[in-house]
């Protein structure tokens, strides 16, 4: 039996027209560009568990059926679409669903690279409003990366079958990040997401994430020493602490982009470029970009 993956890397990719009748699309403001994504003026990741919709609303968003490809390097596939919201183009990333960032498996370094080199403007990851408390472990991994979180608690339908209450308001209070209700596959919640997608992407709101408790004594020196000497070296970089302790947990692809220079070529501090153009010159090397 042939993989059936294989069919998703190499299906052409199928765009839906936005439905101006369509009542999602009125009250989100929301036009699904498919794959242009020559432009954009944010770039928005999707991280999550597996089976917590997150396809499903990277479709809805985006208008795609299917458009994949695989990143550079590895076997696992990839999604990118685009939509505009409020006259601003958004390029949004569908990274594979896995339950950690300590890059034990393909799947989990992918993620893992691109929210740490490729810095996108907002992540938001999906978490089962069934299964939050095992979804959260790996929202508070992606706050030690970065700071610019959406959490869209999606399947809320499904919660409400079984009885449970998400208090998204608290746990926004709890995580300091905004914090949205969605069920997806009915529309409901996005253009609260969409509104919560700009903000945090143009800088209006400013989120303050809770972190884990701090390392035993023992190690506080050592990571307050090493985040010291990352930023000498690596002043824009904006999460030195988990590089530094990924560094003292003997992280081999932390290490390899050092050796390499990738941290450097990321921060734009090699050639004093903007993120904006690093992250272009990245883009433009991609080879499977002729494809999306």
């Amino acid at each position: 039996m042939s993989d059936p993956t294989s069919m998703l890397r190499t299906g052409p990719a199928v765009a839906t027209l936005p439905c101006e009748a369509c009542s999602i699309y009125r009250s989100a403001q929301l036009k699904k560009l498919g794959v242009r994504i020559d432009r954009a003026d944010h770039v928005v990741a999707l991280a999550g568990n597996p089976n917590t919709g997150k396809s499903t609303l990277f479709n809805t968003l985006t208008g795609l059926r299917q458009h994949t490809g695989n990143w550079p390097g590895k076997t696992v596939t990839r999604a990118e679409g685009a939509f505009a919201f409020n006259g601003r183009r958004y390029r949004l990333v569908d990274l594979p669903g896995t339950y950690s960032l300590l890059s034990t498996s393909p799947d989990e370094q992918v993620a893992r690279d691109f929210l740490l080199f490729a810095q996108p403007d907002v992540t938001v990851v999906v978490a089962d409003a069934t299964r939050l408390e095992r979804n959260l472990n790996l929202t508070l991994q992606v706050l030690e990366i970065t700071n610019r979180v959406v959490l869209c608690v999606n399947l809320m339908d499904e919660a409400q079958r079984h009885g449970l209450v998400v208090d998204t308001r608290q746990l926004g209070r709890d995580l300091g990040i905004p914090v949205v209700g969605t069920a997806a596959r009915r529309g409901q919640g996005l253009s609260e997401l969409l509104h919560a997608i700009e903000d945090v992407a143009t800088r209006r709101v400013q989120c303050q994430p809770i972190r884990l408790p701090e390392p035993p004594p023992a190690l506080r020196q050592a990571i307050q020493d090493l985040v010291q000497q990352l930023h000498r070296i690596y002043p824009d970089l904006p999460n030195a602490r988990w590089v530094a302790m990924r560094l003292l947990a003997g992280d081999e692809s932390i290490l390899n982009a050092i050796r390499t220079g990738e941290l450097a070529a990321v921060t734009g501090l090699s050639t004093g470029t903007t993120k904006a153009e690093t992250r272009a010159s990245h883009e433009t090397a991609r080879p499977d970009d002729s494809h999306a």
